[in-house]
Parts: structure tokens; sequence; C-alpha cells
């Protein structure tokens, strides 16, 4: 059978600020009534603090996994970070995040892809468990979007908060964890979802600055369509290349995008409500965030053995299924 790369522990953080519909509407012209209707999101945490980035919440949900698993942080040997909103340029957010935590004996990198830079990191983290090369890989998927949020634009203020969810990932001789994945991009989708300027084409000036390009961009009809059918097409093909039934299937994992998004995906899939997994009311677009803190808030709910089907979608395009059997019983 092989190794495989099992889910061993999860963690997560969200900060404390509740952002809710009825303070957005103190801000932009919108109502609670269109972005629930529109999005399912009822409120989004924001990280309020002077210098506090993404590495503060990835720290965070790192320290929550390694006191849940009584685990030495020495033992880490790889720490991948997925985010799309780093620290800074070039200084690594996953190097700093593996210090401040403890884990001097690892190496990491940052990964971004967009919304489904964690879908990545798992799939990746889990090639270096399968070949028997490590033995404990931390993935994490954060992101700080308040700070590349323009809070006056409000086609993109009511979707995103922030917040960060790690996972161990461990090797498993009992055929559980990482079964498989498809994972897509298609470099076209940046024209309807990006941030202008901040990047070599567009360094920042104090005219990038004047004109708000250090902020997301969507087109909002253009990356529903694309994201609506590519998450709902290759959560199917998914189940279809392993041969998984919706009777199979016991949980949906999808990214917290848009309400509407997620139940076509279930639609297509032909699950039940029951059996997808949610939190966009709560939490928002945490981009990165999703995947694993839907993990932290139902793992109690997560029995041994459990299939479960991870999807995303993000900028760039970027979009992928993932596979899983869930390794462990529910504390």
């Amino acid at each position: 059978m092989g190794l495989k790369a099992a889910i061993t522990a999860v963690g997560g953080y969200v900060p404390e600020y509740r952002l809710t519909n009825k303070i957005l509407e103190t801000m932009v012209d919108t109502t609670d009534e269109w972005i629930m209707t529109r999005t399912g999101i009822k409120e989004r945490r924001i990280l309020k603090g002077e210098g506090l980035g993404t590495s503060f919440m990835a720290i965070k949900a790192a320290e929550d996994l390694l006191a849940k698993r009584n685990l030495d942080p020495k033992e880490i040997e790889l720490v991948i970070c997925c985010t799309a909103t780093p620290d800074m340029p070039v200084a690594s957010t996953a190097a700093y995040v593996a210090t401040q935590i403890g884990a001097t004996n690892a190496f990491g990198w940052d990964l971004q892809a967009a919304c489904s830079g964690f879908l990545f990191g798992l799939t990746t983290g889990s090639q270096f468990i399968e070949t028997g090369k490590y033995s404990k890989v931390l993935v994490i998927g954060g992101d700080k979007m308040s700070s590349i949020i323009d809070y006056s634009d409000r086609t993109t203020c009511v979707i995103f908060g922030d917040g960060a969810g790690a996972v161990l990932l461990e090797p498993s001789e009992e055929g559980l964890g990482v079964q498989d994945s498809i994972l897509k991009s298609d470099g076209g989708g940046r024209e309807f979802l990006y941030i202008k300027s901040g990047g070599s084409m567009s360094p920042p000036s104090k005219e990038t600055v004047e004109n708000k390009e250090h902020f997301v961009h969507q087109e909002g009809q253009q990356v529903f369509k694309f994201a609506v059918t590519n998450m709902a097409d290759y959560s199917a093909k998914i189940m279809e290349r392993n041969n998984l039934t919706a009777e199979d299937v016991n949980w949906l994992v999808p990214h917290q995008a848009n309400m509407r998004i997620i139940s076509a995906t279930a639609n297509r899939m032909g699950l039940e409500e029951d059996k997808v997994m949610l939190n966009i009311d709560r939490y928002g677009n945490t981009t990165n965030g999703t995947l694993p803190l839907l993990l932290w808030d139902y793992e109690k709910q997560l029995k041994k053995g459990d299939n479960l089907v991870l999807a995303a979608f993000g900028g760039g395009f970027t979009w992928g299924a993932l596979y899983l059997k869930w390794a462990y019983d529910p504390s």
C-alpha cells in the first residue's frame, strides 16, 4: 500500500474583532440583506493591532495545534505557509513562523496560489511524507485580507476576513490521509482578479497609492462564473476518479467564498446540506485560511476513516479538489 500523508492534528486562530454586516452598512452603500442573499456572510473577523501580520495568526494556529497534540516543535521538519498576504516581500513568512514556534530543525517556504493555496500546499506537503523523506510536515493556511481590501469598495469589502489554520501531516501505513488530488490553473484569469501594483510590473509609487492600486480588484461576475463551474466540476471529477458515490462522501470541505458556489458544488456532487462544512457566515472568505479553519471547526465531528473532499478556487485562476481519508477519532 505504501505510505500516505495523514492529517494527525489541526489548529486554528481567528481574531477577536467582528466586522458585522450592520457595521458595514455604516461604511459603504450596502445592507445586511443584500450581503446575506448574495454571499451568505453575516460577519468576518479582522486582525487589529499595530505591526500584526499574517504571521501573528499563523503562529497562533500552529501553537494551538502543538498544544493539542503535545508535540515538541523541534520534531517538525518542514513548514509550508500558504498565503496571499505574506508579512513582507522577500523575507519568508514561513521561515519566521517556524522560528517563532520553536521549529528550529525545520525549513520552510511561502506558497502563493490565492484561495487555492492551502489545497496546493497540502498536496505538496503530502509528497514529502509519501516518499519517506520526512515524518512531520506542518501546513499552514492564513491571510490578513483586511490589509489588501479597500473598505470603500462594496464589491470586495463585504467578502473577506482574516484568519489562519494549520494541519500536521504524518505517515500512515493504514491507507489513511491524502488519497488523490487534481490541481489546475489558468493564467488568463488574472485580468479578472488581481492587485494591480506592488509587484515587479508596477512597483509602488506615490501615484499607485493615490490610485488605490494596492487593493484587491475583482470582476465579480466573471470570477463567480469560473468558480461555480470549476469547483463543482473538479469535485465531481475527484469522486469519479476514485469511484466515490455521494453516499461514500462523508464531508465536503469547500472554499468559503460564496454560499451559492458552495451550494452548486454540493449539488453537482449529489450531497445533502448536512454533509457540507460551513463557517462562511461567521468568518467570510479568509482565502488560505478557509479550508484548515473548517477542519478546525468540525474536528470533533470527524471520525477515523471518513471520506472528505476538499475543493477550492482562487485568483490566477487556480482551482482543484483533493480526496482525503480522515485519520483519527474525536478526543
